[in-house]
């Protein structure tokens, strides 16, 4: 008798379940990718990139470029001396009026970083804050989050006389400081897309809208969305996208969500692509 009501009981389930119209797929949104919206031509556009409301900045190893965003118009630069403190600018960044760039003694030995700050309106150099000789050479810095973001990369590319890696790639490292640059914590990248960027390392990064930390090898045409682990210290891959540059600095638009400014190194030109879906 148990059994007989048991079967019962499910085949009413079954017939019931049946006669219902299967559930609806939840529907799938496409993946992002990056449109281009802009380029411009800009003899600095070798290193880095940075972006206002109203400006973009082209970086150089030892200069800065500010054009206008819609017309790409040369307004001011800053040339440092042949010779002089500034060695190799890699990145920039705007933040509350002024522009923060990456600086390094690269390819030199040992290996110095600082970050070199200047007034974004007029591109007067005012302020510096030297890491000395530390985790390797600082090629991109970014301000997130109410922190500031530094990745000191090495490279397993041999230079000139030394005859041995200026660092190895490997030990390429991301860095978070507070406001008076006191080392907080620190990560090292997936094994995978340090890889695509040896012998070089990571060229550029910022913090985009969605949260994600966006990097950039030095040579591939492409961009990697990382996030911070819940566990361990090595950052997680969320996904990669093709890009019109060929990796280098790469900054996003804070005043115009979604776009996000780069380089094409090879043809001097400051690239806007925008996020979409």
């Amino acid at each position: 008798m148990r059994v007989s009501i048991v079967a019962a009981i499910a085949a009413f389930a079954w017939t019931q379940a049946a006669a219902q119209p299967p559930p609806t797929p939840a529907p799938q949104s496409s993946q992002p990718r990056f449109e281009e919206v802009a380029r411009f031509k800009s003899d600095m556009a070798r290193q880095g990139i940075a972006a206002d409301a109203e400006h973009f900045y082209a970086v150089t190893d030892e200069g800065l470029a500010k054009h206008e965003k819609k017309t790409g118009k040369l307004v001011a630069e800053w040339k440092g001396p042949k010779g002089g403190p500034i060695i190799h600018l890699d990145s920039a960044v705007i933040v509350d009026g002024k522009l923060y760039a990456g600086h390094s003694n690269y390819p030199q030995e040992p290996m110095t970083s600082s970050v070199e700050i200047w007034d974004a309106a007029t591109l007067q150099h005012v302020g510096t804050h030297s890491f000395g000789i530390m985790w390797g050479s600082n090629t991109w810095i970014d301000r997130h989050d109410g922190a500031w973001w530094v990745t000191f990369a090495n490279y397993s590319r041999v230079f000139g006389p030394s005859q041995k890696p200026y660092g190895n790639t490997y030990w390429t490292t991301l860095v978070k400081f507070d406001d008076q640059w006191r080392w907080q914590q620190a990560w090292t990248y997936p094994a995978d897309v340090l890889k695509r960027a040896e012998p070089m390392s990571i060229s550029g990064g910022s913090w985009g809208p969605d949260g994600l930390l966006y990097v950039t090898g030095h040579d591939h045409a492409e961009t990697y969305a990382l996030r911070l682990p819940k566990m361990g210290s090595v950052l997680e891959v969320v996904a990669t996208y093709p890009i019109k540059a060929e990796g280098q600095g790469i900054a996003w638009d804070r005043s115009d969500a979604g776009v996000l400014w780069m380089i094409s190194r090879k043809n001097k030109e400051a690239i806007a692509m925008r996020m979409t879906r």
